[in-house]
């Protein structure tokens, strides 16, 4: 039986580390930075442009979308991007058990009986310090960045799906991670796979 995990987090709250450390411990693909070269190859846009694309709004405003550039066939980039990304996606989970992060692939399987759909989420103190660990100071406030981020996030996924994104409903599972930590986090989503199977997980 395939095992299709998605983790749909929060900017800063390490949800990618986390897809990446479960798909090892599980012996399975993750497709994150992955998943970015395949849209690309659809496409044939170039991988910083579909990162962007496939998951950011082009503003923080209610109406980022009313002014994109659309061709004759009435698609803007970001569109032919969302069509190659939900082909890539449900390909990717068609061929066998995987991790993929982010790109809205928790409501492109949500009808998958072997999907489990997990969100990660923290503090704003505890990802504000980890991007700054991570990524570098910056002349925009770290708290800033995080809501910037996120709310580009949130109007690409209500675009695209007419979901709200981080709505528990729309989840198996969320996961604090700056509570539970990378390793509780990944020992938590096994957990609940052992459950769903009702049996161990190999």
């Amino acid at each position: 039986m395939n095992r299709v995990i998605t983790i749909s987090r929060q900017f800063g709250s390490g949800g990618r580390t986390i897809g990446k450390e479960l798909a090892e411990k599980l012996g399975i693909p993750c497709y994150d930075r992955e998943l970015i070269e395949k849209i690309a190859e659809e496409t044939g846009y170039a991988n910083d442009y579909v990162m962007q694309e496939s998951e950011y709004a082009p503003g923080i405003g209610r109406f980022a979308y009313s002014f994109l550039g659309r061709g004759t066939d009435g698609l803007a980039n970001a569109d032919r991007i969302w069509f190659a990304q939900r082909k890539v996606i449900l390909e990717l989970a068609s061929k066998g058990s995987c991790v993929i992060v982010g790109r809205c692939a928790d409501y492109l399987l949500k009808d998958r009986a072997e999907c489990l759909n997990v969100f990660v989420y923290a503090s704003k103190e505890y990802r504000a310090d980890r991007i700054v660990r991570l990524y570098g100071e910056s002349p925009i406030a770290p708290e800033r960045r995080l809501a910037e981020k996120d709310k580009k996030r949130k109007l690409n996924y209500k675009y695209f799906t007419e979901q709200e994104w981080g709505k528990t409903e729309n989840y198996h599972l969320c996961i604090d991670s700056g509570y539970w930590g990378v390793q509780g986090a990944v020992n938590m989503i096994i957990t609940a796979l052992k459950e769903k199977d009702g049996k161990e997980v190999e």
